[in-house]
């Protein structure tokens, strides 16, 4: 069951899920919003259509300092790659699931084991990820409320938080809503549509995090969102984490 206090916090099964910007950590703001708990309580059965609420991820890169694609590294046994726990991510969000690319392509394609509903190609997607988020806004109708924006690099998410952050979403579809990295706001994040056309206005390698920190975008908390593949280094780390979780069984590590 998710709480809504004060419009800008959110509690699913008893948790604060969400921060109030402004407030440095949830500790600062948990007790004085218990004693609000229940006051408004939202059901979670409501049929929701996930056309409205698509996911895109964005993996458009070149993957320089890897030296390698970052999206074709390998998942333990088999022939599972990073990409494909990507795509089983953005599922977990919607199941419109739609994958921009342009380095690599279409080599990192017909690599997947798992398949979205739709390949985007990025033509400017040497330009950085505004180009690539731009081509992923571009690709969807007029039905959408808002989309989810995630990235291929990031296999270690903790789902249950990834579940909890798009059930908010659904849920105050006016708000945009940001993983919380500490001192800003990034990826995962829920951009409505009334924020698109500042979205394609961004320019160069970067993406929404400065706009949704402008917005005042509510904060939630995702573990994983700091183990990112940039780097041989990274990836050595993040391979051991995986041999120690299994990539599919990412959920509460707390």
């Amino acid at each position: 069951m998710v709480h809504q206090i004060s419009g800008r916090v959110w509690l699913i099964d008893g948790r604060i899920l969400a921060k109030i910007p402004g407030y440095s950590s949830l500790a600062e703001c948990r007790a004085p919003l218990l004693p609000a708990i229940g006051r408004i309580i939202i059901n979670l059965r409501r049929q929701i259509n996930d056309q409205e609420f698509p996911a895109l991820i964005l993996a458009a890169g070149a993957s320089s300092r890897l030296g390698r694609p970052k999206a074709l590294l390998p998942l333990g046994a088999g022939k599972r790659v990073v990409l494909d726990q990507a795509i089983e991510q953005g599922r977990v969000l919607s199941r419109d699931v739609r994958v921009v690319c342009g380095a690599w392509y279409p080599l990192i394609r017909f690599r997947c084991q798992r398949q979205p509903s739709v390949w985007l190609k990025a033509p400017e997607w040497h330009e950085g990820l505004s180009a690539s988020l731009a081509a992923g806004i571009r690709s969807l109708g007029p039905a959408v409320k808002g989309v989810f924006v995630l990235v291929a690099d990031q296999p270690l998410l903790d789902l249950n938080a990834l579940k909890a952050f798009g059930d908010a979403a659904r849920y105050v579809p006016e708000q945009p809503i940001a993983a919380d990295y500490g001192n800003r706001p990034g990826v995962p994040a829920y951009l409505p549509r009334w924020l698109w056309p500042l979205v394609l206005d961004l320019e160069g390698d970067r993406g929404a995090g400065r706009l949704l920190a402008e917005v005042r975008a509510t904060r939630v908390e995702i573990p994983g969102v700091h183990d990112d593949v940039d780097t041989p280094a990274d990836w050595q780390r993040i391979r051991a984490l995986l041999s120690q979780t299994g990539p599919t069984t990412r959920r509460s590590r707390r």
